[in-house]
């Protein structure tokens, strides 16, 4: 089942280009990294899924037109963003109150039950709650709700590495099923990269690069060579170069891993090592176009 499927999706503001003619298809049971500098359409791409602003061009979540038929979406969808949202004078009762009266689909008994693992009490307020203690809070709601697509915009900003850790592991353990679906956003890649299966790159306001992590683990290929192999190495294509400690570190696409290994250490990249690489490639060809 195709979950989100876009043709041609284009938002302006003003003469500012957010979304540029985006193409793409999400299927059931994914999890997708949309990953992008600042201003490069991650936010807006999520409004538009989410029927929070209107666009041009073609989109279909869970087959509905977002703009025109959100209120029957919402009732499928859940969404995240930074967890500083929730109003700070509620109560923790009055949050769970608050959704089991607006969503239908809620199971309190399985918030209740996933709270009672934290140290969350229902009496507190959210200004009362670290902003950790508030991401969980944040999660039990959501992972109450029987929804078919989870939309997470910067879930964990702000928080320090063991929240976002635990953050992701109830995700996948208490969450995921292999029949939901998630979309998320985030600059903090490295975190998410095991979570992944799929990834897309996004830069002023087109995609760039979409591929499976499968496809990206066999795809490309970094290798870390000395100074004497660093020529043979530039001779056959790479993406990009870094230096470190000395060394030349090169990532290639469709390299042949032996030859690689000859010239040096070979490893699969980083999610953030390749984001830099594309990235950088895409601005070097703007840059000269300008010219």
């Amino acid at each position: 089942m195709t979950v989100i499927e876009a043709r041609g999706l284009r938002k302006a503001f003003g003469t500012t280009i957010a979304l540029d003619g985006v193409d793409l298809r999400i299927e059931e049971g994914r999890i997708l990294g949309l990953i992008g500098p600042n201003g490069a359409g991650k936010t807006t791409a999520l409004n538009a899924i989410l029927g929070l602003t209107p666009y041009q061009g073609e989109l279909k979540v869970l087959g509905r037109d977002p703009w025109t038929e959100r209120d029957q979406l919402m009732r499928d969808v859940c969404f995240i963003a930074d967890v500083a949202v929730l109003p700070r004078w509620m109560r923790v009762s009055q949050a769970l109150d608050y959704v089991a009266g607006v969503h239908p689909r809620f199971d309190r008994a399985k918030a209740e039950a996933l709270l009672a693992k934290t140290a969350i009490k229902r009496a507190s307020k959210v200004r009362e709650l670290s902003k950790g203690m508030v991401a969980q809070l944040h999660l039990a709601l959501v992972m109450a709700i029987d929804a078919k697509l989870l939309v997470l915009d910067e879930p964990t900003l702000g928080l320090d590495i063991l929240f976002r850790k635990q953050f992701y592991d109830s995700l996948l353990n208490d969450y995921f099923d292999r029949s939901r679906t998630i979309v998320v956003t985030t600059h903090q890649v490295e975190e998410i990269q095991d979570v992944l299966t799929d990834l897309m790159f996004i830069d002023r306001g087109r995609l760039v690069l979409e591929c499976s992590m499968e496809e990206f683990e066999s795809r490309y290929l970094e290798v870390m060579v000395t100074p004497e192999h660093a020529a043979s190495a530039r001779a056959l294509g790479p993406l990009h170069e870094r230096q470190l400690f000395g060394r030349s570190i090169l990532l290639f696409d469709h390299a042949d891993r032996q030859q690689l290994a000859a010239l040096g250490d070979v490893r699969t990249p980083s999610i953030a090592d390749l984001f830099v690489a594309v990235i950088g490639n895409q601005a070097g060809r703007a840059e000269g176009a300008a010219q």
